[in-house]
């Protein structure tokens, strides 16, 4: 169950119609793969014998940089009014209700349908570790191997994000209900557990510090310790009320609290980023630190828009997640980048077609600890995705690039290639035969 997607060993040729190749779109290209890697990329190649055959555009696979696999059973079930503190309620009692095996096969089923959007890496952010009653499984990280599990049978990639949760509120309060589930009790017990982790080809550990809620500043610093060597991801400025309980208890924002713990730089990735001063976007631009924008989940939990346009200019890199899972399709999560500057400023061309596509591939790839995927070049980790470009929402192009980006959905996508190993073909997942049905029955079983 845990063998992970793997190459062709004996090596494959694909032909592209359309291909997405230094920054642009190429027409006619031979893709060449053997034992995981891309071997060559030829332009303007006929179709060589054999080969299969890409007919659309074929990108490089998609990272999703930040997900929370169980809020896929909140969908259609938590969209009545409020805001993100009542739709947290629900999402405890969800929490509290998962054991590894339900665990196991609502994330198996929502990693498929990842896969099916062109997904082909995934960073959980994952912070459900303990049973209801906070004390441990015989084995401390039984959930997180339902996770790993869960990605390696559904053929795509995992950064395991092992979460620190130790105070419910910046006060410092306990950690009460479900939230129990979540703590380790203390940073040493936390990195032990993270220590007993295991080693798996399609597997990067990481670690993150859920937020300056859950984790007290002046244990930042050992976090960082911890983190030495592995991506760290953070959410940060989710909230208004978060940023002012910050102000209270430590007189300085979060991204300050996070700046003079040594948090911030390029391994460390910031989640949402929603409710920033000029000086936070300053000081994540200068330490270079990666911003992961979830636009779906933020408008749906009414967060805000995140400054996209002055984080990028300040020097951060920019990447995607579809945290609670609202919908998942990263063309919806790249183009809504652009489209809420628009709606901020009131005026088009925030950032380039380009831009959205390293932005949905090789800029996740990277914050996940995975620098050598998102790119279809020679040496790279053979990750394609090939999208239709004569359906209703495709038909008409001009520019093949443009017309997926700013109109393609999940839906359009034909092929999904993952480290050489074919997961998808024809809009059906190779290894979960009904996907749709999968996920039915998994959310099903944890709500009853």
């Amino acid at each position: 169950m845990l063998s992970g997607p793997g190459g062709l060993g004996g090596g494959q040729s694909y032909h592209a119609e359309y291909a997405w190749v230094d920054r642009k779109v190429v027409r006619d290209v031979r893709i060449d793969v053997a034992d995981g890697r891309i071997t060559a990329v030829v332009p303007g190649s006929p179709p060589p014998p054999g080969a299969t055959r890409l007919a659309g555009l074929t990108l490089p696979g998609f990272a999703n940089a930040h997900s929370h696999a169980f809020h896929r059973a909140l969908r259609g079930r938590a969209s009545g009014p409020g805001t993100f503190w009542s739709w947290r309620e629900r999402m405890y009692a969800l929490a509290g209700r998962l054991d590894p095996d339900q665990y196991y096969t609502l994330a198996r089923a929502t990693y498929a349908e990842m896969a099916l959007a062109g997904v082909t890496c995934v960073g959980e952010f994952h912070y459900l570790h303990h049973p209801p009653d906070g004390a441990s499984y015989d084995d401390p990280n039984e959930m997180a191997h339902s996770l790993l599990a869960a990605a390696a049978d559904a053929g795509i990639r995992i950064t395991l994000l092992d979460t620190l949760y130790l105070t419910s509120t910046v006060d410092g309060g306990e950690l009460v209900g479900p939230q129990r589930r979540f703590g380790d009790g203390s940073v040493g017990a936390w990195a032990d557990r993270v220590a007993q982790l295991p080693v798996r080809p399609h597997l990067r550990v990481g670690v993150a510090a859920h937020s300056v809620r859950a984790v007290p500043a002046h244990l930042l610093p050992e976090v960082v310790t911890v983190a030495a060597g592995r991506p760290l991801h953070v959410h940060l400025s989710e909230q208004p009320a978060e940023n002012a309980a910050c102000l209270a208890r430590y007189g300085r924002t979060p991204t300050q609290v996070l700046a003079e713990a040594g948090a911030l730089g390029p391994t460390t990735t910031a989640v949402h980023a929603t409710h920033l001063a000029d000086e936070d976007i300053a000081l994540l631009g200068q330490a270079r630190t990666t911003v992961c924008l979830c636009p779906t989940t933020e408008r749906d939990l009414g967060d805000g828009i995140g400054p996209a346009r002055p984080l990028a200019d300040a020097g951060c890199a920019l990447c995607l997640g579809s945290d609670s899972h609202a919908v998942i399709d990263p063309f919806e999560e790249a183009r809504a980048m652009e489209l809420n500057e628009r709606l901020r400023s009131q005026q088009r061309g925030h950032f380039a077609v380009a831009d959205l596509v390293e932005t949905a591939t090789r800029h996740g790839h990277a914050a996940l600890g995975w620098p050598d995927a998102g790119s279809i070049a020679v040496g790279a980790r053979a990750d394609l995705v090939t999208v239709r470009l004569d359906t209703v929402r495709t038909a008409g192009y001009d520019d093949p690039a443009a017309a997926v980006i700013f109109a393609a959905t999940a839906a359009d996508v034909t092929d999904v290639v993952v480290d050489g190993r074919p997961i998808v073909h024809n809009g059906q997942h190779k290894l979960i035969e009904d996907a749709p049905r999968a996920l039915a029955s998994a959310i099903e079983a944890v709500w009853s």
